[in-house]
């Protein structure tokens, strides 16, 4: 019933930013806690971060320091700041909703180019 919907994903050069939404069907407090994914082809879903309900983050340290996690209650959206790009952060990027039930949304590409 719950739907999480990313966007804002796109192509960017190495080096630059991108800021990822993700936009929640009811209130983001239905869920314990947001987090943010990717996937690249042939690769396992990551964790990149997390953010509870009173808006405390933690990262994936391969990201920490690039990425910033943030929530915005009253639009029900979460938010995914990304700096400092690189090639291999070129993946699908999954929204998540933690707890009772867990829901994905359907994601976002994001491309970095040298």
């Amino acid at each position: 019933q719950v739907q999480l919907v990313e966007s804002g994903g796109g192509l960017v050069q190495a080096g630059g930013s991108l800021r990822l939404s993700c936009a929640a069907s009811g209130s983001i407090f239905s869920f314990n806690a947001m987090a943010w994914y990717r996937q690249a082809p042939g690769n396992q879903r990551e964790f990149l971060a997390i953010i509870n309900r009173e808006g405390t983050p933690a990262y994936q340290p391969s990201v920490k320091g690039r990425f910033t996690i943030s929530r915005d209650n009253a639009k029900s959206t979460v938010y995914l700041q990304m700096n400092s790009l690189k090639p291999e952060d070129t993946a699908v990027y999954y929204c998540k909703g933690i707890g009772p039930v867990d829901y994905w949304g359907r994601g976002t590409q994001v491309t970095v180019s040298s």
